[in-house]
């Protein structure tokens, strides 16, 4: 089969179109014919090796953690789905004409595999940093970077738990901010006055790592109410990293129920073919992306 993988850490350059053997779903687990996989910041920030004092990988490595596709193999003590039903989850080396899942859901009607295969990392990661950050109905919730992915979710699922949300993002997404229901202003120079216009902020999460921390804590008056999934040193201004996934599956089961419900929609911005993966990881590194891109197998 066809996987992209690379031997060295590095630049999106190290990234390579191989032959590879076919993974196997062992106990617990299922394989997937790869329709779709998640493009998310997470892929290119191992790629560079940000992680390995923390997770350290092995070389060569695959790239990837989120998919939809069609499950072709079931693993022992799995139990719910069977082969050929229509799934997206979470797993590795997504990137790839087959992978193996660790969590999974099956897609809700409606749902293309490009569409599903930008959900499961993005809404886990939405429900645990709203969860983590402690607001509820009537408060509001500053999102720095919001029209990402992860920022898509945060609005919506916001939203939907009667919590008031205030965006920043570039110019050209604010029609995007307000259309997923949130207060939209610009990042750039003067932002915090902006924000403060727009109402008291009872918590804020960083999702671009662009260096608003000191601002965020500012604004909501304790760094334990600032949340980032970006900027590793956070803690070092006293808010918090958030970077250790809770549970998939429960996050896929209500992905799929908001989904259902018409409550969740992130668009695809932009897909790319297997051969074009460095491309993707080049784009999203460049940030300002409205919604989700996808590598389309």
């Amino acid at each position: 089969m066809k996987r992209v993988s690379f031997a060295e850490f590095g630049g999106p350059d190290v990234l390579q179109l191989v032959d590879a053997e076919e993974p196997h779903a062992g106990p617990g687990r299922i394989r997937i014919a790869v329709r779709a996989a998640g493009v998310n910041p997470v892929d290119w920030r191992i790629r560079e090796g940000q992680f390995q004092k923390v997770r350290p990988i092995e070389l060569p490595a695959g790239v990837g953690q989120d998919a939809s596709g069609v499950v072709d193999e079931v693993g022992e003590g799995v139990e719910g789905v069977e082969v050929g039903e229509h799934v997206f989850g979470e797993g590795s080396s997504t990137y790839a004409e087959f992978a193996v899942l660790s969590a999974w859901a099956r897609m809700p009607e409606g749902l293309t595999f490009a569409e599903a295969a930008g959900y499961p990392s993005v809404v886990e990661t939405a429900l645990r940093i709203i969860r983590q950050a402690g607001v509820r109905s009537g408060q509001t919730l500053l999102a720095s970077g919001a029209s990402g992915g992860v920022g898509s979710a945060v609005l919506q699922i916001a939203r939907d738990r009667g919590i008031t949300v205030i965006g920043t993002a570039g110019a050209a997404n604010q029609d995007y901010l307000r259309s997923l229901g949130a207060l939209a202003t610009t990042y750039g120079e003067g932002w915090v006055e902006r924000v403060r216009r727009l109402g008291h902020v009872d918590a804020a999460l960083d999702l671009a790592g662009s260096g608003v921390i000191r601002e965020l804590v500012e604004l909501t008056g304790d760094p334990r109410k600032v949340i980032s999934i970006a900027d590793l040193a956070a803690p070092e201004l006293g808010a918090r990293y958030s970077g250790v996934a809770g549970s998939v599956p429960e996050a896929l089961a209500e992905a799929a129920g908001l989904i259902s419900r018409g409550k969740l929609h992130i668009p695809v911005e932009k897909s790319y073919t297997l051969a074009e993966a460095a491309a993707a990881h080049i784009d999203s590194h460049a940030g300002h992306t409205r919604g989700r891109r996808v590598v389309v197998v």
